[in-house]
């Protein structure tokens, strides 16, 4: 996940706690200084981790628990609360009323806002909204053909003309085109720094567009450089949110979420990977939860929803009640776990899941051995598929041999729908609103506990 090594050093200080015998004020001290430990490794501003960690302390000397949470809960739920603080609170919801719904995108050069801005119409027309980007970048020749491939990729409606000599005069070219869209988002010109030249540009075409909202496009690999770069945009075009980039597996991530965030232009937006789809919302509760192992479930929901549709999910329902279960159900999961992304990303979101300590070597392993199961199933009959218990041992070879995948693969496939057939016959007496509902509650009443039983 993004940030490995603060989530993994996290962990281990929340571990500490849980295997205490007791909280005294010692254990308090040498808790708060292993949180700014993990904190500055994350390259996090030193004045930052001080004025954080030092409310931490004072909350875990201070505060009585509440009813029916323990001094252990207790210091978790701090470190929890605190830190969703500094990230910024709760979740901004995107109000999208009055249409068209202008976002520009600002930024320097390598920060990635080209992309971004497909990656943001694609998240956007996940939603049911008609998207439209547009690249008003006239320093750089390739940007408006660079856009235009990502606009094919994700099939969204792309406009420009490289002929015009100013970003405002190629935004009020397609102006009465771009007023059909509920949502457009704008390509701009960066520079290697914010110069003059640049300042002048935006504040032009800011007052052309009129931009909704602005966002600035960050590398999260600057860094605490991220603080004075999102000020000094702030002040030329009045930058309402940042979405970082490259995010995955930069050290330096922490210096920017937090960075950005005591300015007065939240994280919106997160790239955690190089694909068109690797793209979240900035949830601080749920990233937090993800930090210390607690799980994202709001965030897991929302790739289900994208990853299977409204109908599919009623035949599942409609199975489950029933007890069926076959191997073409069991493939319809694998192909929505794919869309949903890498095993490994979608395990941090779990509740509980991170306390297993699971290898990162074991899920990798898994994501192959789904493309595996997957060959070996294109190789079965439909009668094979729909009735796994015909599949003999001479017909696990003939599978084997058509497929080019080992037997002992395939076999473990029967294997594996044999436990997921067996799990629907448990989870089918739960499988009512009322069930599945109390199920629900339960699981969310321990989130905060689980990773630590």
């Amino acid at each position: 996940m993004v940030l490995d090594k603060l989530s993994d050093s996290l962990k281990a200080t929340m571990q500490k706690i849980t295997t205490a015998l007791f909280v005294d004020e010692k254990l308090i001290n040498e808790f708060i200084k292993d949180i700014q430990r993990s904190l500055l490794q994350a390259d996090i501003n030193v004045k930052l981790v001080f004025e954080i960690t030092k409310r931490m302390k004072q909350r875990a000397i201070e505060e009585k628990p509440p009813q029916g949470i323990n001094r252990k809960e207790q210091l978790i739920n701090i470190v929890y609360e605190e830190l969703v603080s500094f990230l910024g609170g709760e979740l901004k919801k995107f109000d999208i009323k009055k249409k068209p719904y202008k976002l520009m995108l600002v930024g320097l050069f390598g920060n990635g806002k080209t992309t971004t801005a497909a990656k943001l119409g694609l998240w956007f027309k996940k939603r049911s909204y008609k998207v439209a980007l547009i690249s008003t970048d006239t320093w750089r020749p390739a940007a408006f053909e660079q856009l235009k491939q990502l606009g094919q990729q994700t099939e969204l409606k792309v406009f420009g003309n490289p002929e015009k000599k100013t970003p405002e005069q190629i935004y009020k070219e397609f102006e009465t085109e771009l007023n059909k869209y509920d949502i457009v988002i704008i390509d701009t010109a960066g520079r290697d720094a914010l110069n003059d030249e640049l300042i002048e540009e935006l504040t032009t075409l800011n007052t052309t567009v009129k931009p909704n909202e602005s966002y600035l496009v960050i590398s999260a690999d600057i860094g605490q450089a991220a603080e004075a770069q999102a000020k000094a945009f702030h002040q030329t075009c009045n930058v309402t949110g940042v979405v970082i980039t490259k995010l995955d597996g930069t050290a330096k991530g922490g210096g920017s979420l937090i960075a950005c965030s005591v300015t007065k232009a939240p994280v919106r937006f997160i790239g955690v990977g190089e694909k068109i789809h690797d793209l979240e919302e900035f949830n601080p509760k749920g990233f937090v939860g993800r930090l210390l192992g607690m799980g994202d479930l709001e965030a897991l929901l929302e790739k289900a929803k994208e990853a299977i549709t409204e109908d599919q999910a009623q035949d599942l329902s409609k199975k489950l009640i029933k007890g069926d279960f076959n191997l073409l159900d069991l493939y319809e999961q694998m192909e929505a776990m794919k869309k949903m992304g890498p095993l490994n990303k979608i395990v941090e979101m779990i509740p509980g899941f991170s306390s297993a300590q699971i290898p990162k070597e074991v899920l990798n392993v898994q994501d192959e051995k789904l493309k595996l199961w997957k060959f070996a199933m294109q190789s079965m009959t439909k009668q094979e598929l729909e009735n796994p218990e015909l599949i003999s041992t001479t017909r696990v070879d003939r599978i084997a041999n058509g497929s080019g995948v080992p037997p002992s693969d395939v076999r473990s496939l029967l294997k594996q729908y044999k436990q997921g057939k067996k799990m629907m016959k448990l989870m089918k007496g739960a499988s009512s609103e009322k069930g599945m509902e109390k199920a629900m509650q339960k699981m969310m009443k321990g989130k905060g506990k689980m990773m630590f039983k």
